[in-house]
Formats: C-alpha cells, sequence, structure tokens
C-alpha cells in the first residue's frame, strides 16, 4: 500500500492556497527532497567506554583501554566505592538499551554492582543508594533502587560471571541478566539520560566492561522479538467486525480509483463478508468516491506508466476546469512530470525545450522555485537517479501527481459537501491517528523508545 498521508498539513487544510487541491500535494512533492537528505533519527552517540574523568578518584584503576576497572584501594568506609560511568548516557531512539561487564576478579568481598544512574550521581557511592539511579549487587543477589535498602531479586554473582543491565523502553522497565538469562526486571521512575555505571568495593575486584563491541552473552535480538511479538499480541487482541475492515480497504481501493483492483477484492470478499455499513459521520460516502471511477482509474494508469502528454489530453477533454490555468499548482506538477519523464528516458534536448516552454511561466512564482530548480539539476548528473535530486524520478513523485489529479477530479464532483475530505481516504486518516496517538504516548514517556514510522510497522507487519 502506498502512504499518500506522509504531508504535513492541517486537518483543515489551512496550507492550501487559494482552495486550490494542487497546492496540498505540492507539499507532498516536496517532502520527497526531505526524505532525500534527511535521517529518520538524528544520530546519538553511544557508551563506548568508560568515563576516567567522571569517577570516584583514587578508589579505583580504569586500563588503558577504558574497558576494566579495578578496585586498588582499602575500604575504610561505606562511601569509598570505586564508580565509573560511561562515556555517555544510553541512547534512547530504540527499543531496548543493553550491556554487560564479565567479573574477572570477585575480590575481598564481592561487592561489585552494575546499573544506571544520572549524570549527577555522586561518585562514592553504589548505584542505587541514591536517588535517580539502580544497581543490582554482586555480594547479596539485591536490587537497590533509590535507596540504601534493596530489595530481593535474584543469586549473587561472583568471578567468571557475566552480568548485563538493560533499559526496555516499551516496558519502561530497567532488567538485569546473568550468563545470558534474564534475573528480572523493575519499572524504570527515573528521567533524563542515564549512564551505565560500574562499582567495586574491595580490594582486587575487577571487571570488564562490553558495550557492544563483542558478542553479548545475552541474546538481545531475540529479547527485542519477544517484546515485539507481545505488543503485537495486544493489538491482536483487539477485535473488529471484519466487514469493517472490508469497509475501510474498499474505500481506500475507491478513493484512488483502484478499480480493477476493488473488482476483485470484491469478488473474494463476496462470500465471506457480510454487508457493510458505515455511517457518514464517520467520514464514509461511497457515492463522493465513486464520482468518476473509471476516469479517475484510467489517467492514474497513465500517469504512473510516465504518459504525460496523454494524461493532460484526457483532462483537456473530461475536466478542462482544472487545467484551465496553465498556472496552477496542479499544472505545474503534470508539466513538472512531463519534464522529469523526458530526463528519465535520456531526451535531455527535448526536455530542454520543453523546460523553457512550460516550466519557464514558473520562474519567479512564489511556492514553485525550489522543485522547477530540482527539475533542471537533473539536466546536471549523467547518472541523475545517485544525484541529491534523484528523488524526483522515484515512483513516490508519480504517485504524487496521480493523487493530485486524483484529487482534482473529485473535487468537480457537484454534490460534494467539503473538498477537503477530496485529499485523503478514510484509512489515512486512521492511520494519521494512529501516528499522533503513538508519537503522545512517547512524548509523554520523555520522547524516550523507538519513534513511530509507519512504514516499519507495515514492514514488521508482514514479517
Amino acid at each position: 500500500m502506498t502512504n499518500h498521508s506522509s504531508a504535513n498539513s492541517d486537518s483543515n487544510g489551512t496550507n492550501i492556497h487559494n482552495q486550490d487541491l494542487g497546492w496540498y500535494f505540492l507539499e507532498l512533492a516536496r517532502l520527497g527532497a526531505s526524505r532525500a537528505t534527511h535521517l529518520e533519527d538524528t544520530e546519538e552517540q553511544l557508551p563506548s567506554e568508560l568515563n576516567t574523568i567522571n569517577s570516584s578518584g583514587g578508589f579505583q584503576l580504569v586500563s588503558t583501554d577504558k574497558l576494566s576497572v579495578k578496585y586498588t584501594s582499602v575500604n575504610r568506609h561505606g562511601h569509598d566505592v570505586g564508580v565509573v560511568q560511561a562515556n555517555n548516557p544510553a541512547p534512547v531512539k530504540r527499543l531496548v538499551y543493553y550491556f554487560e561487564i564479565f567479573v574477572k576478579d570477585a575480590g575481598a568481598k564481592g561487592q561489585i554492582a552494575i546499573g544506571f544512574t544520572i549524570g549527577t550521581f555522586k561518585m562514592r557511592r553504589q548505584p542505587g543508594w541514591e536517588a535517580n539511579s539502580c544497581g543490582y549487587h554482586g555480594d547479596d543477589g539485591m536490587l537497590y533502587c533509590g535507596q540504601g535498602k534493596g530489595e530481593t531479586f535474584g543469586p549473587t554473582y561472583t568471578a567468571n560471571d557475566i552480568v548485563g543491565a538493560g533499559i526496555n523502553y516499551a516496558s519502561q522497565e530497567f532488567f538485569f541478566t546473568k550468563n545470558g538469562a534474564v534475573v528480572g526486571a523493575v519499572y524504570k521512575d527515573v528521567k533524563g539520560p542515564l549512564f551505565p555505571t560500574i562499582a567495586v568495593h574491595s580490594p582486587n575486584e575487577e571487571v570488564q566492561v562490553n558495550f557492544g563491541q563483542k558478542p553479548f552473552a545475552f541474546d538481545v535480538k531475540d529479547f527485542e522479538k519477544q517484546e515485539r511479538m507481545k505488543q503485537q499480541a495486544t493489538i491482536e487482541k483487539i477485535s473488529l467486525p471484519p466487514n469493517v475492515s472490508y469497509g475501510i480497504v474498499r474505500s481506500y481501493l475507491l478513493f484512488y480509483g483502484y478499480e480493477d483492483t476493488l473488482n476483485s477484492f470484491d469478488v473474494a470478499s463476496k462470500t465471506t463478508v457480510p454487508p457493510v455499513y458505515m455511517a457518514q459521520e464517520n467520514g464514509f460516502n461511497e457515492q463522493d468516491i465513486v464520482y468518476a471511477l473509471n476516469q479517475r482509474k484510467t489517467l492514474r494508469k497513465l500517469i504512473k506508466s510516465g504518459e504525460i502528454d496523454s494524461a493532460l489530453g484526457k483532462l483537456h477533454d473530461w475536466y478542462p476546469q482544472i487545467v484551465q490555468d496553465d498556472k496552477s499548482a496542479t499544472c505545474f506538477l503534470l508539466h513538472c512530470q512531463k519534464f522529469i519523464e523526458l530526463v528519465r528516458v535520456g531526451a535531455l534536448e527535448e526536455a530542454v525545450k520543453y523546460g523553457r516552454i512550460e516550466l519557464a511561466k514558473f520562474f519567479g512564482l512564489t511556492g514553485f522555485e525550489d522543485l522547477v530548480q530540482d527539475c533542471v539539476a537533473l539536466l546536471a548528473y549523467e547518472q541523475p537517479q545517485e544525484s541529491s535530486v534523484g528523488y524526483l524520478l522515484e515512483e513516490s513523485q508519480r504517485e504524487v501527481v496521480a493523487d493530485t489529479v486524483n484529487a482534482m477530479i473529485l473535487s468537480t464532483n457537484p454534490n460534494l459537501k467539503d473538498s477537503h475530505a477530496c485529499l485523503q481516504s478514510c484509512l489515512e486518516r486512521l492511520l494519521r491517528q494512529l501516528t499522533a496517538c503513538c508519537l503522545e504516548r512517547r512524548s509523554l514517556n520523555g520522547d524516550q523508545g523507538e519513534a513511530f514510522h509507519l512504514h516499519r510497522e507495515l514492514d514488521i507487519s508482514k514479517n
């Protein structure tokens, strides 16, 4: 399914100039440029070594590779702890973060701890003993979360054990492992950046840390897979009457003029789906989107196959009012696509001539300059598909133009009450609402966890 709902426009269409629906799709065309240059998520600096600057000084020695720590003092007081944090906080734009330690030597008392602390943590206290920290301790197997008193949690650990600590952002929990198996989890009530933290507290205790430089003893990928399966199981428990799902999909096919697919869908569903009724107040009005179905199908096929001249000819014959203003956003997108198709087949001289006649009309007109420049820039590259303006040659750009024409035809329906209903199908409005809810939920969690990307979720559901 093509996602037609990615434009940044409000539900009232306030960025549509002079009620020309083409301006909405012009913004979609611009999104192609931003997708080509914008990373989905800003890169986060990952923990990669121990921080020798922000540590508890003379109570421990960090190795030169900054991946192991040894207690070198004699602990006379409870606060003579050798604490060291990672050089960067745990990344938050993911489902799970995890790291491990290998206990090389349990020393005199095995008072080793692993966990997470905030940046301003008191570096002579075990993780978990102070507010905004959590730690799993080796000498007693206790879990300490923000206070000096621990709670029964798991087994003790000693020399040759591999112990891990992680954050499950989906469930908002800290979890801990021992020798590749989960020990337990606890709710993460700590906000703000959290640093992976190691503590040693008696002579000769020594641990080596693994921030992912080598394989973990614990299967993090399987843990993530199981977490996703839990989420999917929760979703699948939500029951929808089959005729509602059928109606939503059918309205999508009608809306975009996929007449042949619609006929096949109806035949396949005829004996398995009960009759569907969807109230108009829920945004579904079949009469509006059945309008000019065959003509919309024909024009979509022409545009998707790059036959722009034929599409323009049909529009002049069937809907001259749509193309009578040759400086409208709709005409602009059609002329741009014609230019792009000429470049696609290597007809560069013809593209230049066409650009001088048709695209030249839009030079200096507000709202068109950037896309005109991108189109013309295609001529500068021997391999335009691999250039910064290569997005124009992607199938998604044809989709934008086809959707523009589709919406403009729907808007000519004399019985249409709201022209903005032509911009998106019922299914897409539901998907936009889903995206908004997921983003709001993440915001309430302090913007921690995976950002919601609709295409990724749809790909996961296929698998």
